[in-house]
């Protein structure tokens, strides 16, 4: 990667954006030390964000909006998209965005720098989560990583990643090998981590906060605080889909014969008892990890909806 000003392809995944889009952009135009080419991808909208940021990218020679590619129905397969339809061609970086959060003006030349100076492939921070009615919070995904964490949690939101063109090629090329079974993640940021730590990857967590992480009532994932985010969390795992998620993305990113995952992947009662004994190994943060331990009794004992 060059010292001097990286280059750094900004992949926007939008939707019905149209209260939030421009405030993001101009806080990713207004990145310094880098040069940024944003690529953006709409899932039809009902609001007009299409029409919008096709004027907007005619008035922005660095803004590009990818032709209609019909209906993604979520984030990740929006993700998907722009990674795949994206020519990545000499760039030195690959960054995420939403299109409703406000990026700190460093965030892109903190990240390109930390990269460098550290040999890292990847990075990743954490975020201040803001609220219409003024209130802010700090979100901390910056524990130290363990040995099994990324088949179970993501690195942190996805619109603080920033991955080097040399991951980004590896995960493009096994992404397009397995681009049927990936339509079926949830989270791209999920499968992004864990394919980059799976193979070897070095990623690194920034405790110093990137950006404003707006929260609304139309965010797929936000900020998990409180009672009410535990209980939903509570609720897909009974409802098999975040046990789903995991041994789906195990299989993809080729980790199902691993000596470890074997022993628990089909999570029979006596395998996830097994594998609540490694709660240490599998999350990041003691409180998932004592929450990771409860939930595997809980699934063995009561059951999920697992496939």
């Amino acid at each position: 990667m060059s010292v001097q000003r990286p280059k750094v392809a900004v992949l926007l995944a939008a939707y019905n954006g149209m209260q939030w889009v421009e405030e993001q952009l101009a806080s990713i135009l207004a990145q310094t030390g880098v040069d940024v080419t944003v690529y953006i991808s709409v899932d039809p909208s009902t609001d007009c964000t299409e029409a919008w940021c096709r004027a907007y990218a005619d008035r922005h020679d660095s803004i590009i909006v990818l032709p209609p590619a019909g209906i993604f129905g979520g984030a990740s397969r929006n993700f998907f998209r722009l990674i795949r339809d994206v020519d990545l061609r000499g760039y030195d970086l690959v960054a995420f965005a939403d299109q409703d959060d406000i990026w700190n003006p460093d965030k892109l030349l903190r990240a390109a720098n930390i990269i460098r100076v550290r040999s890292l492939d990847a990075y990743s921070s954490n975020v201040v989560a803001f609220w219409p009615d003024g209130t802010t919070r700090l979100l901390d995904k910056a524990q130290p990583q363990v040995a099994w964490d990324f088949l179970f949690e993501a690195a942190g939101p996805g619109c603080t990643y920033v991955m080097c063109k040399s991951l980004v090629d590896s995960l493009k090329s096994s992404m397009l090998n397995n681009w049927q079974p990936l339509q079926e993640v949830s989270l791209h940021d999920w499968y992004c981590y864990a394919f980059a730590r799976s193979h070897g990857y070095r990623w690194y967590i920034d405790p110093k906060p990137s950006m404003s992480y707006r929260q609304h009532e139309q965010n797929q994932v936000g900020a998990n605080i409180g009672l009410n985010p535990l209980i939903a969390r509570y609720k897909t795992i009974h409802d098999g889909w975040w046990f789903n998620q995991v041994q789906l993305i195990s299989h993809l990113v080729g980790l199902s014969t691993d000596p470890f995952v074997s022993t628990w992947l089909k999570l029979r009662r006596r395998q996830l008892i097994q594998l609540s004994f490694n709660a240490w190994r599998c999350r990041r943060r003691v409180r998932d990890k004592v929450f990771f331990f409860c939930i595997c009794w809980a699934t063995a004992l009561i059951g999920s909806k697992t496939k």
